[in-house]
C-alpha cells in the first residue's frame, strides 16, 4: 500500500509521501497503523483546534491567502518604480522577516542572480542583512551604489534592536550622501501600523509603511507586506505565489488525515518525538530549494519548543531543527543519519522537474566514468536521493519526502504553506502555545537592560548576578 497524500487539483503541485514513517517499512522504529487509527480522534481534534480559530489571535495569519486581488495588484503597482529603477533592494530584518523573504528569493530568481548583469537579470540585486556584524554591514556599502539602493526595514514590533540598529546608521548615510529628501524615498518600513519605535520614527519621518496584522507573528508573516513588498520589488508575481498557498490551506482544511499530508506529517513528527526522535533534519535536493530548510527550522524550532503546555504542566517540548542539503552533505552528514543514534527524522525535498538540464557528454575518448556517459546533472541528483532514501530506510530511520513537481511561484507558495500549517497542527496535538517565544523575549529584554534602555534596570541587575567568573574560564596566550 502506498502512503502519501497529494495538494493537487488536476495534476500534483506537491505530494507527501510517508511511507518510510511506517513500521511496516522501517520496522521498530517507525509508527504502527495501529497507533495512526488509534490516535486518529486526537489528530481530528487537533485539527478543529486549528481551524476553529482560523484567522482569530495569532492564527490571523491563515486568512492571508485571502487577500483581495486588488490588494495584490496595488503592491505590484507601488513596487513597480523601485522594480524598474532600483539597482539594489535591501531588507534589513531577522528572523522571519529575514527567512521568509531569503527562501522565496532562493527559490525563484537564478541562482547567481546577484552576478547577472542588469539586462539579464531585470530585477534588482537583492540583499538580506539579518546580522548585525560591522565587517558585514561594510561589506555591504562596498557592494551597494546608494544611488540607486532602496531598504526595506522589517520588524513587526517595531522594536527589534538589530533592524533598529541597521535602519539607523543607513539612514544616516544616505541622508550625508543624498540628502534628507531623498534619502526618505529610499527607505520602505513594514511594521505594526501605530505601534512601536520604528513607526512612530516612519511617521515623523514621511517613510512609506506597510502594515502588519497584529495577529501575525514573524515567523509566520511570509504572505504579509512582509514577504510581498520584496516579492513584488524583485518581480516575483506575488498573486501566483498566494494562489498556490491558497490550494495548500484548502487542502489543510480536510478533516480525513489521510487526504491532509499537512495534519498526517505533523502527527506522526509528534508521535516520533514520543520515540525520542527530537530531531528533525530537512534536506532538500535543490539549490533553490536550500533556504527552504531555514525557513523550516525557525517555524519548528520557536513554535514547538516550550518549557509548559497549555495547563501548565512542564513539558520542555520541542524537536530540533538540522537543515542538510542534497547531495552536498551526503558527504558530511549521512553517516551520522544512517549509523548514529535512533533521535532523527529526516525529510527530503525533491523535485521532479529542473527549470534547466545539464545534459553529461557521450565522449568515448575518456573510457572512465562510462556509467555517467550520456546522463544528466538532474538525473544524477535524482538517483543520489532515492539511494541516500534507501540507505536511511534500510537503517530503520523514519523519513518523509516532499515532491515538488517543479519550482515555481505556486509550488514555493504551497510549500511555505505547508510548512506554517503542519507547525500549527504539531502544537496543537501537543496541547502548547505554538505562538509564544518566551525564550526569545528573554534574550531581547537583557540586550535592551545591556544597552541602557529606561525601564529595564531590574533586568540588569539580574543579567550582571549571572555573569561568570575568572575562575573557570581557559586563556590560550
Amino acid at each position: 500500500m502506498v502512503h502519501s497524500t497529494d495538494i493537487k487539483k488536476k495534476k500534483s503541485m506537491i505530494k507527501l509521501d510517508y511511507n518510510f514513517m511506517l513500521d511496516t517499512s522501517i520496522g521498530k522504529h517507525g509508527i504502527s497503523q495501529k497507533d495512526v487509527q488509534k490516535d486518529t480522534a486526537k489528530m481530528l481534534a487537533a485539527h478543529k483546534t486549528v481551524l476553529d480559530n482560523r484567522g482569530k489571535g495569532w492564527q490571523e495569519w491563515t486568512e492571508l491567502v485571502n487577500a483581495p486581488v486588488a490588494e495584490l495588484q496595488k503592491i505590484k503597482a507601488d513596487l513597480k518604480p523601485v522594480f524598474e529603477k532600483a539597482e539594489s533592494f535591501v531588507v534589513l530584518g531577522i528572523g522571519g522577516s529575514a527567512l521568509g523573504p531569503l527562501s522565496v528569493f532562493s527559490a525563484l530568481l537564478h541562482y547567481r542572480h546577484n552576478e547577472l548583469p542588469r539586462a539579464k537579470r531585470k530585477a534588482p540585486k537583492f540583499y538580506v542583512e539579518d546580522n548585525i556584524d560591522p565587517e558585514r554591514m561594510q561589506a555591504l556599502l562596498d557592494v551597494i551604489d546608494l544611488k540607486t539602493a532602496y531598504f526595506n526595514v522589517i520588524t513587526k514590533s517595531g522594536e527589534t534592536s538589530e533592524t533598529l540598529a541597521q535602519f539607523l546608521i543607513l539612514y544616516d548615510i544616505l541622508k550625508k550622501q543624498l540628502g534628507a529628501a531623498e534619502a526618505k524615498k529610499r527607505i520602505i518600513v513594514t511594521t505594526t501600523i501605530g505601534k512601536g519605535t520604528l513607526y512612530k520614527i516612519a511617521e515623523k519621518e514621511g517613510f512609506k509603511i506597510y502594515g502588519v496584522g497584529e495577529g501575525v507573528g514573524g515567523r509566520f508573516s511570509v504572505f504579509s507586506s512582509v514577504g510581498l513588498i520584496p516579492f513584488a520589488a524583485l518581480g516575483i508575481d506575488i498573486e501566483k505565489l498566494i494562489a498556490g498557498a491558497k490550494k495548500m490551506a484548502e487542502s489543510s482544511y480536510i478533516a480525513d488525515p489521510t487526504k491532509n499530508a499537512a495534519l498526517m506529517s505533523a502527527y506522526l513528527q509528534v508521535k516520533s518525538m514520543s520515540k525520542g526522535k527530537n530531531i528533525s533534519v530537512m534536506m532538500p535536493y535543490a539549490d533553490s530549494l536550500k533556504f527552504m530548510a531555514d525557513f523550516y527550522g525557525q517555524l519548528w524550532g520557536e513554535s514547538l519548543a516550550k518549557a509548559v503546555d497549555n495547563k501548565g504542566k512542564t513539558v520542555f517540548s520541542g524537536q530540533t531543527p538540522a537543515k542538510s542539503l542534497g547531495v552536498t552533505d551526503q558527504h558530511s552528514q549521512i553517516q551520522l543519519y544512517t549509523e548514529g543514534p535512533f533521535d532523527k527524522v529526516l525529510t527530503f525535498i525533491t523535485v521532479n522537474k529542473f527549470n534547466k538540464s545539464m545534459p553529461i557528454p557521450s565522449d568515448d575518448s575518456i573510457e572512465a566514468c562510462c556509467f555517467l556517459k550520456g546522463q544528466s546533472l538532474e538525473k544524477l541528483l535524482t538517483a543520489e536521493l532515492i539511494a541516500t532514501r534507501f540507505a536511511v530506510t534500510k537503517a530503520g530511520r523514519p523519513n518523509f519526502t516532499i515532491e515538488l513537481d517543479s519550482v515555481t511561484e505556486e509550488s514555493v507558495g504551497a510549500l511555505l504553506m505547508y510548512f506554517m500549517y503542519q507547525t500549527a497542527f504539531a502544537g496543537a496535538l501537543m496541547n502548547i502555545d505554538t505562538y509564544n517565544q518566551p525564550g526569545v523575549e528573554e534574550g531581547k529584554k537583557a540586550t535592551f537592560a545591556m544597552l541602557g534602555r529606561k525601564g529595564y534596570e531590574e533586568k540588569l541587575a539580574e543579567v550582571n548576578a549571572k555573569k561568570t567568573s575568572n575562575e573557570f574560564v581557559i586563556s590560550v596566550r
